[in-house]
């Protein structure tokens, strides 16, 4: 290449160069002339060009329960708005609207004849609807999208997770306790003109700090919805006025169901009275009777007061203290300390409590919690009451020894129950498992923690043998027995005090059954309380059996297999039930089904479990050495391997159950 050339090319490079750099200068002018120059000016012009603004709700994060099963999530919608001073025909639009929305024409007119700047016609309304408007395309209307909360399960768990109101605020439960990490940026509607004056909206966000965080509950919603429908048949059946059921891990504290009866559904909460989005089962308190013996017993063989054995006179039902007389439901002489708590012995507990003394006593309340806050991540939780020492007279201190003169919540109930299951210790409850952010990282993580030792492992030990005799024939609640399962607990019925009369009510109870299972190994503790039941008023007759039917499905449902040692029975009372049937007229039940022989099989080949119920597979399953997987609930429809496969080649069995049309 000759010299001439490459200076002709440099010269051509130089040129190009000096023509970017002059350009960029000339942007680089504009941008200083236009953003801090003409800033004021054209801010203003902006300004001028909108017509309205308003605040849209936010966005909200979403709730889930322990298994990452959806409470609570927020759906997108359509809202319509207009800018009445825009509007030239608003007859014809109020017509038009009329007809699409379904609501009175007079109604939308008065709301565009309003001399305002922006209004909302109508919010939350379907997408096929907001379609319709925008394709109108009317002066001064105005479609746009917002966030709506939305609860799939709808009363499941309701009291719990609480509502957001219109505005997407929280208002009730969790949506309202952790309101600031649900809730997410806010935005602006603005309804501008451009240079032709041509309306257009836009959504602006409005600068803030908050971001979105999701919520991962320690509920489970299949447990919480089979307490729900278990405590709302018992309520209805029991004529009651309402009830709890309470479900906890004894060793986290973990609740994993918090029902409470009157429900109501959180997607048309504004159909309901205030008083029923309370969650009583924090909120309100009650004298819990009986049950206190479980720890009136506790506290007594934790001083070493009595022994299990040590036998009391009980004055054949009928006992005169503080100038009061205190009546047993059946007349007792001596029982040990044991059938005391078994039989649910008012005296009885009254003379254990004179040895243990009132003062003594209360401090053991306080060491499970009573009188006290638990700490639980829900909001309107109460202290319940315990009366002290010096203001306490002698029949005062007498009845409080079997659960009347002081208060509690079903929480506080259920905390102090589980601090007997798990050896002592008693656990702060909470709902919330951890808190995440939009990007997934963990925030904030609760776990088990201790709050103080109740009693030591051994009176623990000691107590759990002696409730379990609650739930058997000789005890008060034989109905809260679960077949396979070793049960402890106590009932507990108590008198309400008359608003009107001040005094305990001869016709209003608080029946209430709270225990844990299995025993040996507790893995659920459960609260059953019914408030105001008609008829039968007894803890056992009618919280026992809610007991049972939660605890036998979740047990089930956390694939915890029953003791093999306590299956003997089950047969024999189905072949009983066969023989003599309560209702002759009957063809067919679950007992005859679960008692229903396999086809015969060949020695070394694997039975039909068709038609069998989960403790009979079990059982089978167990004695062959084989285990198992139960998938479904009711009677066994299908089973792989299938029958007849060779038990040398299996090692496991997988049963497939249906309920019984």
């Amino acid at each position: 290449m000759k010299l001439k050339e490459k200076k002709w090319i440099r010269f051509r490079i130089h040129l190009v160069s000096v023509f970017f750099i002059g350009g960029l200068f000339a942007i680089f002018v504009r941008i200083y002339q236009l953003q801090v120059l003409q800033q004021d000016y054209l801010r203003g012009i902006a300004e001028n060009g909108i017509i309205g603004t308003t605040t849209l709700p936010p966005k909200r994060g979403v709730i889930y329960d322990r298994e990452g099963h959806e409470l609570a999530i927020s759906v997108q919608t359509g809202s319509v708005f207009a800018h009445p001073k825009q509007i030239e025909d608003k007859i014809k639009t109020a017509q038009a609207l009329s007809k699409i929305l379904g609501e009175k024409q007079s109604a939308i007119l008065k709301r565009i004849e309003l001399n305002r700047s922006f209004v909302w016609i109508k919010r939350r309304i379907p997408q096929t609807q907001a379609e319709q408007i925008g394709a109108l395309k009317l002066k001064g209307l105005g479609v746009t999208t917002e966030a709506r909360r939305y609860y799939p399960g709808r009363e499941t768990a309701a009291h719990v997770i609480g509502f957001a109101g219109t505005d997407n605020q929280g208002l009730e439960g969790l949506e309202k306790e952790f309101d600031k990490l649900l809730r997410g940026p806010e935005e602006k509607l603005a309804f501008m003109r451009d240079a032709l004056g041509r309306p257009f909206a836009v959504t602006r966000p409005i600068t803030s700090d908050t971001s979105i965080h999701n919520l991962y509950l320690t509920i489970d919603k299949d447990i919480q919805y089979k307490a729900q429908q278990s405590l709302r048949h018992a309520v209805k059946e029991a004529k009651a006025k309402g009830g709890h059921c309470v479900v906890v891990d004894p060793w986290t504290g973990e609740i994993l169901a918090m029902a409470v009866v009157p429900e109501f559904n959180p997607n048309v909460f504004f159909h309901y009275k205030p008083y029923q989005w309370r969650n009583r089962a924090i909120t309100d308190c009650f004298e819990p009777g009986s049950t206190m013996k479980a720890f009136l017993l506790s506290a007594a063989l934790e001083e070493s007061v009595v022994s299990p054995l040590t036998q009391i006179y009980c004055e054949q039902g009928k006992f005169k203290v503080g100038g009061k007389v205190v009546h047993d439901t059946h007349k007792y002489g001596n029982l040990s300390v044991a059938d005391i708590v078994v039989r649910s012995s008012n005296i009885g507990a009254i003379k254990l409590g004179q040895k243990l003394g009132y003062r003594k006593f209360t401090e053991y309340l306080k060491n499970f919690g009573f009188g006290q806050k638990t700490d639980i991540d829900l909001m309107g939780e109460r202290n319940g009451f315990i009366r002290g020492v010096k203001n306490a007279r002698e029949i005062d201190q007498a009845t409080v020894f079997f659960g009347q003169g002081m208060t509690s919540t079903s929480l506080q109930l259920t905390m102090a129950m589980a601090a007997i299951a798990n050896g002592g210790k008693l656990m702060r409850p909470y709902v919330v498992s951890k808190i995440v952010d939009e990007s997934g990282n963990v925030t904030e993580e609760n776990g088990p923690k201790v709050m103080k030792r109740a009693i030591s492992a051994r009176t623990a030990r000691k107590v759990t043998t002696i409730l379990e005799g609650v739930a058997t024939e000789d005890g008060t609640a034989e109905k809260a027995a679960i077949e396979g399962y070793r049960v402890a607990g106590k009932t507990g019925t108590s008198q309400k005090v008359d608003p009107e009369t001040k005094r305990y009510s001869k016709r209003k109870y608080v029946a209430s059954f709270v225990g844990f299972v299995p025993s040996e190994k507790p893995r659920l503790v459960i609260l059953v309380m019914i408030d105001e039941p008609k008829g039968h008023i007894y803890g056992g007759l009618v919280a026992g059996p809610v007991f049972r039917e939660v605890g036998s499905w979740a047990l089930n449902h956390l694939r915890i297999s029953p003791h093999p040692s306590l299956l003997g029975n089950i047969q024999a009372k189905s072949a009983e039930a066969r023989e003599q049937p309560e209702n002759p007229s009957e063809t067919f039940n679950s007992s005859e089904s679960e008692a229903k022989l396999p086809i015969p099989l060949q020695l070394g080949q694997l039975p039909d479990f068709t038609g069998l119920g989960m403790r009979e597979v079990l059982k089978r399953t167990h004695a062959l050495g084989l285990k198992v997987c139960l998938e479904g609930s009711g009677l066994a429809i299908k089973q792989s391997p299938d029958p007849g496969s060779s038990l040398e080649t299996i090692k496991s069995v997988k049963v497939n159950f249906k309920p019984p049309m």
